[in-house]
């Protein structure tokens, strides 16, 4: 693959030198957000949000220590896995329909967009074609919006319960993207009540449901999160940078 100097990138592309400090700024952040919080930095898990943006990008990343990625879309994990492998530990954090599982069942190591009961009955199928137990998230719409997918926290637990009694899915905890906004404390009150949820959701004594991944907080709101118990945060923009859709 051709390297490009910094005159030929496109619009919105980062040389890899700026990939790799922003990636030293968004772990320094972490750190200090647990550091006011109380927490262990090793307790929080950095998902880099590779959606859209080339090879190269991962690349870069992946030799500043970074390896585990998210993607939002099913034809982009297959294209980035065919190309990679497993050198990169893969996540799928978009919606996902149903008809899609299969072409990404051996490819991820966590779904965590699982926004219904149906999608969770999907994955134990695929799941279950390929002899794995698939770890997945309960997607929640913790902030009630419209627009975005998800169980509410109502329905939450009791979802839950039900795919627990699915062999090849293992509930490994909650996500939620929070409503997009200028000022992050507004996402305080979301983040603080989905880690309550999560909480009972380990209190809950559900068999073969665990609660050690909480995954909240993304470029504009993360340190926040971390400040509210994620555990796990899906940084895109901050690490690689505005992305071109139009492309």
């Amino acid at each position: 693959m051709e390297e490009k100097n910094a005159a030929e990138l496109e619009e919105n592309e980062l040389t890899p030198e700026v990939i790799v400090e922003n990636l030293k700024d968004v772990r320094g952040k972490i750190e200090r957000a647990c550091a006011r919080s109380g927490r262990d930095p090793q307790a929080v898990i950095l998902c880099a949000v590779s959606k859209t943006k080339p090879l190269r990008d991962i690349e870069a990343a992946m030799k500043a220590g970074q390896h585990l990625f998210g993607e939002n879309y099913v034809q982009e994990i297959r294209e980035k896995y065919e190309q990679l492998g497993e050198a990169a530990e893969w996540h799928m954090i978009g919606h996902l329909q149903r008809n899609k599982v299969k072409y990404i069942i051996d490819k991820v190591s966590l779904i965590h967009s699982v926004d219904s009961l149906a999608l969770a009955s999907q994955i134990e199928k695929e799941a279950a074609k390929h002899d794995k137990i698939m770890d997945i998230l309960l997607e929640v719409n913790i902030a009630g919006e419209e627009s975005k997918w998800g169980f509410t926290a109502q329905e939450t637990i009791p979802a839950a319960q039900k795919i627990s009694e699915m062999p090849h899915v293992r509930v490994r905890g909650l996500m939620t993207s929070a409503p997009i906004t200028d000022d992050p404390e507004t996402n305080r009150v979301h983040f603080r009540n989905l880690k309550k949820l999560f909480d009972q959701l380990g209190a809950a004594g559900i068999k073969n449901v665990s609660a050690d991944i909480l995954s909240m907080g993304m470029t504009g709101d993360y340190e926040v999160a971390v400040e509210e118990g994620a555990t796990m945060c899906r940084i895109g923009t901050g690490i690689f940078g505005a992305r071109n859709y139009h492309k």
